[in-house]
């Protein structure tokens, strides 16, 4: 394994459990007011955010970096 993989807070960790892991943190609600995006406002779903956190690298590097912040 890379040196680089190894110092990755995210490596090994799925857009699902970290998606997952902000709405049970924040709740779909303040997770909206964070990252104003229509899929945590409008009738939000893990499903439905994934799809669309898949096709967005900016939405996803939010999220990402939101991750981020709440560990440690």
């Amino acid at each position: 394994m890379s040196e680089q993989q190894i110092k990755n807070p995210l490596h090994g960790i799925t857009l699902e459990q970290i998606l997952t892991s902000l709405v049970n943190h924040f709740g779909w609600i303040e997770l909206g007011e964070r990252i104003d995006i229509r899929c945590f406002n409008s009738e939000p779903s893990i499903k439905s955010s994934l799809k669309f956190l898949r096709k967005t690298p900016w939405a996803r590097k939010k999220v990402e970096d939101l991750y981020i912040s709440t560990q440690g």
